[in-house]
């Protein structure tokens, strides 16, 4: 089946053949939370024999995404408190967020930001509110990166894009400029001569880190848009969730990892799902990262080898789930160190 168009609703999931009619009223629940969206690119790349398709799991939503557990929280990882001014979420002293947009074109299932992206969330900055957050980067000298993050920064026009690096160009002290996109995998067309010009307007060293979790969503067509941007000059990394029924097993992992390599893209980051609402379904225990983690080791080469971190609860930060910077406290509970040096525990004790 030839899908030209995004997908957005639970009548236009059955009409493709994503879910099954009767399944249209339960999932319309759903997506009257959150938001639904799934790109021609993505619709090609799942397989509709499979129940259990890596890709549909993504981005197809499930009523159990309406089962909420007592850890969940709204802003899992803590952008609030580090929000100084609308736009900016300031964790690290040495680098930024800036949130210009909160829409996606696609949304995925396990999203932490999900109760702020979307049609329903927190939309595009104003011109006001733009001014403001450059004007605090540019009033904080020790801020030397910007990531563009939100939603997903490459959903702006070119022309948009180039105007806020082009402001950013003027901060003599940010250095490097990074985009978190699914850009390229997700609608890899969009990724041309004008986009690519447009990423590259701050004049800083720019990098863009890819969030892809299994090696199908490598296509021929996403690995040509990576190309295009590495040939031009900006350096890719990679960040991938750590998802139950997705990538948690230790050959597909590997298979992605080189993937990105083979790419030229550089593996960065293994993510620990975050406790969002409703994606209890995803989540794997802390045990079952480290053993898959620990699974590449020696089985790929050391090009292949991401950070495996956790966002700590609360805004404290990633720490890199390793024996120094976790360790159990019974019962499903741990005591994580963040990069300060503070301890916290996981999940978050009220």
């Amino acid at each position: 089946m030839t899908i030209d168009r995004p997908i957005r609703t639970a009548r236009e999931l059955a009409g493709a053949g994503l879910i099954d009619a009767k399944a249209e009223e339960a999932i319309s629940r759903v997506a009257s939370r959150y938001a639904v969206a799934i790109t021609p690119a993505v619709a090609g790349l799942i397989d509709r024999d499979d129940p259990n398709d890596p890709i549909a799991r993504q981005f197809v939503p499930d009523p159990t995404e309406l089962t909420l557990s007592p850890e969940e929280r709204a802003d899992p990882i803590g952008d609030g408190p580090h929000s100084p001014v609308t736009g900016i979420v300031h964790r690290y002293p040495d680098r930024v967020l800036l949130k210009a947009v909160h829409v996606c074109p696609v949304y995925c299932r396990f999203c932490f930001r999900r109760e702020m992206v979307g049609p329903q969330g927190l939309g595009t900055l104003t011109a006001a509110e733009l001014d403001a957050a450059i004007n605090y980067i540019a009033g904080h000298r020790q801020i030397w990166e910007v990531i563009l993050t939100g939603g997903d920064p490459l959903v702006l026009s070119p022309r948009r894009l180039q105007e806020i690096l082009e402001r950013l160009r003027a901060i003599e002290h940010v250095k490097v400029v990074r985009f978190h996109t699914r850009v390229p995998v997700v609608e890899p067309e969009r990724i041309d001569a004008d986009l690519t010009a447009a990423l590259k307007a701050s004049g800083k060293a720019t990098y863009v880190a890819l969030h892809a979790n299994h090696p199908r969503e490598l296509s021929a067509a996403a690995r040509a848009a990576a190309a295009r941007l590495i040939d031009a000059g900006i350096v890719m990394v990679s960040q991938t969730v750590l998802l139950k029924g997705v990538n948690d097993h230790p050959e597909v992992l590997a298979d992605l990892m080189r993937g990105f390599v083979e790419t030229r893209i550089k593996p960065y980051y293994l993510h620990h799902p975050d406790l969002a609402p409703g994606t209890g379904h995803f989540r794997l225990s802390i045990e079952e990262g480290q053993a898959l983690a620990a699974s590449l080791r020696g089985r790929v080469s050391g090009l292949c080898q991401p950070a495996y971190v956790l966002d700590i609860p609360g805004g404290h930060g990633k720490a890199v789930v390793s024996a120094n910077a976790i360790s159990s406290e019974g019962g499903g509970s741990y005591t994580i160190t963040d990069f300060r040096g503070n301890p916290h525990s996981y999940p978050p004790k009220e």
